[in-house]
């Protein structure tokens, strides 16, 4: 399967390097930033790995939890399509996530 990160799931990933490296150090956040990546990456193997996002009632959409982060993404035919990436106390709303896939 391949596996697709949209624009703004890239762009999710710069902001939370940029917020940890803030609070923390640059090498913590390119190591959790790392983290993020290699989780997502076992979607290759594993596609349903993850639960259905429990915010929305849409089947398409499953997410995978790393440390405080949720990784929502989409199986769409021989894709895995990574939505968005957010803190795990944040909701996400239908309005968003269709947004997203239009």
């Amino acid at each position: 399967m391949n596996l697709i990160w949209t624009r703004q799931a890239l762009e999710r990933l710069e902001e939370i390097q940029d917020f940890i490296a803030q609070r923390s150090s640059p090498l913590i956040a390119t190591s959790f930033i790392s983290s993020l990546i290699e989780r997502a990456e076992t979607l290759k193997e594993f596609p349903s790995i993850g639960r259905m996002v429990p915010d929305l009632s849409r089947i398409e959409l499953r997410e995978l939890i790393e440390g405080n982060y949720r990784i929502v993404y989409r199986l769409l035919d021989s894709s895995i399509i990574i939505l968005t990436v957010f803190e795990g106390h944040k909701l996400l709303s239908e309005e968003e996530i269709n947004i997203m896939i239009a």
